[in-house]
């Protein structure tokens, strides 16, 4: 199976879509398996706002990373093996965060209502909340596997919210807690009462990403698993240009590894959040964004065989 990419302008100087993937603006009716799509909100941040910029900055960064043929460390050519287009960016009324919402539920669950898969890419947090409850809808509640420097289920934020979506997704049941792991944080959270496994970025770093995969491979099984990646995970000298930076974070080395250390688990979904290219730097957090995005799909296509 071979997938043949847009075909190259004389006027296009940068990319438009992930990777150079073929845009489609009507995916559920098409044959791509996987489905990109770019959510730029950020009505719902608490810090620097910018993340609405995000699903562009990743886009235009991608083109450092967009050949076609085999791509290191994996041993087959991605376009050989999966069907990935890139639908543009979700709309909603800017100014009214309701419809971020009831757009966003109703883009994901037609996708997955057509046998597609996701991968979303913020935007603030926040989206991941009315994605997550599409899937539950879809798959039952989620296994979750949550990289990033906040536990983001502080319960005393405002109904939209980037810092407390997973205290609403297990309220309202979308994420089997039994199942979820968070990993990378370093930001004040109840250990009494939380209710996820955390693997903190000081334990990370001690203990390295091979002992984190089997942490998490151990904990998800074979579960549905959503994937949401904040760049803010990663330390902010690998990803500067983020709306809420802690120091002490994970390497960009090891978020890959930790990514391909998914490879023959169930993951069903996967965004990417909180990039805000306002305080990026050379494109650092864009890029590490992009290829963090890439190396999921790599997973995915391995999953294949």
């Amino acid at each position: 199976m071979s997938l043949q990419k847009s075909a190259p302008s004389i006027y296009a100087t940068l990319a438009s879509t992930l990777m150079q993937f073929p845009a489609d603006d009507d995916p559920v009716n098409g044959d791509a398996e996987v489905v990109v799509t770019g959510v730029p909100f950020d009505l719902a941040c608490s810090g620097r706002s910018g993340t609405r910029l995000g699903p562009n900055a990743i886009r235009l960064a991608s083109a450092n990373l967009a050949w076609e043929g085999e791509r290191w460390p994996w041993d087959f050519a991605l376009e050989e093996r999966l069907r990935v287009v890139d639908c543009g960016n979700l709309g909603f009324d800017y100014g009214e965060p309701q419809s971020l919402v009831d757009n966003l539920e109703t883009h994901v669950t037609r996708l997955l209502g057509a046998g597609k898969r996701l991968l979303n890419l913020g935007g603030d947090h926040f989206i991941t909340l009315p994605s997550l409850r599409a899937h539950a809808r879809h798959f039952g509640p989620l296994a979750l596997i949550h990289v990033d420097a906040h536990t983001d289920t502080y319960s005393g934020g405002t109904r939209y919210d980037h810092g407390s979506m997973f205290y609403h997704a297990v309220k309202e049941g979308l994420v089997d807690t039994e199942r979820s792991i968070q990993v990378g944080i370093r930001t004040t959270y109840d250990r009494v009462s939380h209710p996820f496994e955390v693997l903190d970025a000081a334990w990370v770093n001690e203990h390295g990403p091979a002992a984190v995969v089997e942490r998490i491979r151990a904990r998800v099984g074979d579960h549905p698993a959503y994937l949401s990646f904040d760049i803010d995970g990663l330390d902010p000298c690998y990803a500067p240009g983020t709306g809420t930076p802690v120091s002490g974070g994970l390497t960009s080395d090891c978020a890959l590894k930790l990514i391909r250390g998914l490879k023959d688990l169930n993951p069903v979904a996967m965004d990417l959040v909180e990039v805000n290219p306002a305080y990026d730097h050379a494109e650092i957090t864009a890029l590490a964004g992009a290829s963090l995005a890439l190396e999921y799909l790599y997973v995915l296509a391995a999953n294949k065989r």
